[in-house]
């Protein structure tokens, strides 16, 4: 049966109207929830995204020059200022549910605070983390903590070292310190002091056990207290950094180079590079706070450089 050519026009004009309609949909410009599961022994950690900022990177880093971050920059097919991925880290020990470190909340602008919903779309809630360690007290670490003048973890005791504690929780050094960093002691005071007003704090001194299967390990630099910690299940390892590296793309072919963060930027770039050969040599799991998310990799060494090597994509079982 031959189709009258009208009624071919009007079908293939009804046709080119649908597939137009489909293809004027607005853009979605969201992703998946913030979390990354993998399995380390017996315990379970979840990765979790507080959001991405970007950062200036080409001015903010020391001990180089903007051209060769450029540089490198593009190598990696990035560019300044550069979407900075900011990460915590959940760990399901089986007896204690311990976050380490809590995302900026509002504290570091409106690109940031999604950690506590990603943490709600992993499958937990806030009321049932027992422990909360944080790698240091800057505004990208411990903002989470509170919402507005309300502990987020009310059940969670939350510990860190005592060095970032004197430091950033000091009236007289928020006094003390110049206009354009009074924010970062502010943010600490306003992040900590509920949970210290309700005895919900405790700090320690350098390398301590935690938890079964959890120790503090000092690296002091970044700032006067600086912590990484040891995550150890059935002969697997997990060290969570903390700032150790704040631009892969960098830090890596140069560990020498700085960022304006760093309190003791000497000894910053000191630990930066015992920490990539320790991780080189040992072979153990990395996570750090400003990788790319979820953050989680191996450290190989490349001459008097190093590679980042991040995780296989996988589904614990």
């Amino acid at each position: 049966m031959r189709i009258p050519q009208a009624i071919l026009r009007a079908a293939l004009a009804t046709a080119f109207t649908a597939t137009a309609a489909h293809a004027a949909a607005p853009m979605a410009k969201t992703q998946a929830p913030g979390f990354y599961r993998m399995a380390l022994g017996d315990f379970e950690v979840t990765a979790l995204s507080d959001g991405t900022v970007d950062l200036p990177v080409d001015k903010l880093l020391s001990h180089t020059t903007p051209a060769k971050v450029q540089k490198a920059l593009a190598q990696s097919y990035l560019a300044a200022p550069l979407e900075t991925s900011v990460n915590g880290y959940l760990v399901n020990t089986g007896a204690k549910l311990v976050l380490i470190d809590t995302g900026a909340a509002g504290l570091f602008g409106p690109t940031l605070g999604k950690l506590v919903a990603n943490l709600k779309a992993a499958g937990y809630q806030p009321e049932q983390v027992d422990e909360i360690y944080i790698t240091h007290m800057h505004p990208d670490h411990v903002g989470g903590l509170v919402d507005g003048d309300k502990m987020v973890f009310p059940n969670a005791t939350v510990r860190a070292d005592k060095h970032d504690a004197d430091f950033w929780l000091s009236q007289a050094n928020l006094d003390a310190a110049p206009a354009d960093s009074k924010g970062f002691f502010q943010g600490a005071m306003a992040s900590l002091n509920p949970y210290v007003q309700a005895q919900h704090f405790s700090a320690f001194d350098g390398n301590t056990p935690l938890v079964p299967g959890i120790q503090a390990i000092a690296t002091r630099g970044h700032t006067a207290g600086h912590t990484s910690y040891v995550v150890e299940s059935k002969g697997q390892k997990l060290l969570v950094w903390g700032d150790v590296v704040h631009v892969a793309a960098v830090q890596f072919d140069e560990p020498a180079v700085t960022i304006g963060f760093d309190s003791d930027s000497k000894n910053a770039a000191v630990q930066r590079k015992a920490a990539f050969a320790a991780a080189a040599k040992g072979g153990y799991l990395v996570a750090d706070a400003h990788i790319a998310f979820p953050g989680l990799g191996h450290v190989r060494a490349n001459g008097k450089a190093y590679r980042w090597i991040p995780v296989n994509y996988t589904v614990p079982r």
